[in-house]
């Protein structure tokens, strides 16, 4: 997580102290009515407790007590071209980064930018899969959580995550050929159709439905926001405690 540093905890301080300070001026100069007197216990009270409030603040945070590291953990979306995985995975990555948790977005598309000569076999997309879980797998040393989006069509490609990455959460999101068609901005289902994609997930190529997911998101059903909600809701019960 984060940590607080020398500079954040005087600013801290000073602005607190300011308001605080202003009510004992106030408070003394209502008791006494000597305005230099007030002011002069103002000054006083102001740099002594800066200090102090400094100290306090650097003693906490030496302090392991009532802190807890949160668990890395690897939400991993499963599902057809175009089902809507990005979406989905985009919207939980914003909701978990602005609690504060160390997350990574990693999504098939921006890693394929990468290795582009990565083919689409079955063999190659194992190999692939394999790669990301070792990618996770390092990000979660350094207790930084991950939240991938493949198409990951294979029961074994999904063994790879469960074995290689900690806590992983399988979402499957489920919707049928016809309706990521209909989604097909791209036009890559009628190029596959048409023959110019090979071994394409759907088309030309298998989609091993996953046995046992730990969600599914039916996207008939459920609209992205209420998957975004549902899922952060099951990471927060299990690893955000």
């Amino acid at each position: 997580m984060f940590k607080e540093t020398n500079l954040r905890s005087i600013a801290k301080g000073i602005s607190w102290r300011f308001f605080a300070t202003t009510t004992t001026v106030i408070i003394v100069y209502i008791f006494f009515g000597r305005l230099d007197l007030a002011i002069a216990a103002g000054v006083a009270e102001a740099s002594s407790k800066i200090i102090l409030y400094w100290i306090h603040e650097r003693i906490w945070q030496r302090l392991k007590w009532g802190r807890r590291m949160i668990e890395p953990f690897n939400i991993w979306f499963t599902g057809l071209p175009l089902s809507g995985k990005t979406t989905i995975a985009d919207g939980v990555y914003e909701k978990l980064k602005s609690m504060g948790i160390l997350v990574e977005r990693i999504d098939s598309k921006d890693v394929r930018k990468l290795f582009p000569d990565v083919g689409f076999t079955r063999d190659e997309r194992n190999r692939h899969i394999k790669r990301i879980a070792h990618l996770v797998g390092t990000l979660q040393k350094n207790y930084v959580s991950a939240v991938c989006s493949f198409v990951s069509p294979y029961v074994e490609s999904r063994d790879f995550v469960r074995k290689m990455t900690k806590n992983p959460v399988i979402v499957y999101v489920k919707a049928n050929i016809e309706t990521c068609m209909k989604r097909d901005y791209k036009g890559v289902y009628e190029k596959a159709l048409k023959g110019e994609l090979k071994n394409f997930t759907g088309i030309s190529d298998v989609y091993e439905e996953p046995i046992d997911p730990d969600i599914v998101i039916d996207t008939e059903k459920t609209t992205p926001k209420e998957a975004v909600e549902l899922i952060v809701k099951y990471v927060k019960k299990y690893y955000v405690k």
